[in-house]
Order: structure tokens, then sequence, then C-alpha cells
């Protein structure tokens, strides 16, 4: 049950700061940058899909090994790899195989991967400890 919890718990803290990064922050950067890759319509299942799983991932690498071993820093340290090496995946596959893919697409995306992916698997460790 504690799992259940701080999933859920990890989903609304990641999903609502990529919410306000995406929708607020970097929205401009991400449209110079993409221009006409980016959809007129965002694909929902897809992005959803995208959201239950990793969010999943950051609960089983990053929140569950902190939740055993009571340490905070775990969490953030284990959160940022992730963010890193997904996000870097993602990034890094692009500049490797797209015409034109810019490469300060890349560094801050995979930047904010690291720091959104660290501070979800913190925030879901905390808040999981606090109501546990």
């Amino acid at each position: 049950m504690i799992y259940l919890k701080a999933y859920a718990l990890t989903l609304v803290v990641f999903f609502g700061f990529d919410l306000l990064w995406l929708g607020l922050v970097a929205r401009r950067f991400y449209a110079s940058q993409l221009g006409g890759l980016m959809r007129d319509n965002i694909n929902f299942l897809a992005a959803g899909g995208f959201y239950l799983a990793y969010v999943a991932g950051i609960v089983f690498f990053a929140v569950a090994p902190a939740l055993a071993e009571g340490s905070w820093r775990r969490a953030v340290v284990h959160g940022v790899l992730l963010g890193l090496l997904a996000y870097g995946t993602y990034d890094m596959t692009n500049l490797a195989t797209l015409r034109n893919w810019p490469v300060a697409m890349s560094v801050v995306d995979m930047a904010w991967g690291g720091v959104l992916t660290g501070l979800a698997a913190l925030a879901g460790f905390w808040m999981t400890r606090a109501l546990s």
C-alpha cells in the first residue's frame, strides 16, 4: 500500500511541475527549437502513457530504495540519475539521428529531466514518509 501512495504522490508532483515547465516556463523555448516538428494538438494517450510508466520508474528506482533506507539523499541522487539517463536517451538519440535537431534542445531538456525527476523523487519520498 505504501508504494501505491508513493506512486500517486509522485505522479501529482511530477505532472504538476512538468505542466508548469512545458505550459509556462519553457513553452516558447520548445516552440522555437522544434518549430514545425511540434504537433498542433497534444497526443494525450501517448503523453498519459509516458507519465504513468515513467513515474512507476521513479518510484521503483528512486523513491522505494530511499524509503527502504530512510534517505532523502538517495531519492534525489537516484532521481537525478534516472532523469538524465531517460531524457538523455531521448535527446541524444534525436541528436544522433534527426537532421537539424538543436543541441540546445538536448542540453536544456536533459537538464530539465534530471531536475524534474530528482524533485519528484524527493517530494514523493518526503510526502510518503509524512503520510505513512
